[in-house]
């Protein structure tokens, strides 16, 4: 990042997903309601829960094989904001099956393709969600860190 950019600039809309789909509904319901953006919404496809098959590779890079299933909610919403190509379009998935979950992800999917919040959204939503979400990750992984065992072997003198 460097001084002269900001963040609107770098957040992607998979960047903003990823970050919008780790962040728990009821944490992400009290941050949105903090930005005072009141849209009304209709739902276009969905909300639908499915499957979605996850595959693996053998080492990282060798082989894909199916991993196993998983369960997927997915919705698409249109902003109804009055103009007659039917509204902004937005769209929300999550593992699992939380329906409000995946629709308010998709609400503000949609609002942040508007240029008059998407700034907004993602300089006072998204960058604080990264934020925790990047505190929270260090946490986890410092006390991962703690448990870790080194292994060593002695060698035979012959």
């Amino acid at each position: 990042m460097t001084p002269d950019s900001s963040p609107s600039e770098l957040v992607t809309p998979a960047q903003r997903h990823r970050v919008l789909a780790l962040t728990p509904l009821a944490h992400l319901r009290e941050c949105w309601a903090r930005l005072d953006i009141t849209v009304s919404h209709r739902c276009v496809r969905g909300p639908d829960i499915g499957m979605a098959m996850v595959r693996g590779r053998m080492g990282g890079s060798g082989n894909a094989f199916n991993l196993g299933e998983m369960t997927l909610t997915r919705v698409s919403v249109a902003l109804d904001d009055g103009t007659s190509s039917g509204g902004t379009l937005g769209h929300g998935w999550i593992a699992g099956r939380d329906r409000e979950h995946a629709e308010l992800i998709a609400v503000i999917d949609a609002c942040a393709r508007e240029a008059r919040w998407s700034r907004q959204i993602d300089e006072a939503l998204i960058a604080p969600l990264t934020q925790r979400l990047a505190a929270e990750h260090d946490a986890q992984s410092q006390q991962a860190a703690a448990t870790r065992v080194d292994f060593f072997t002695l060698v035979r003198g012959e």
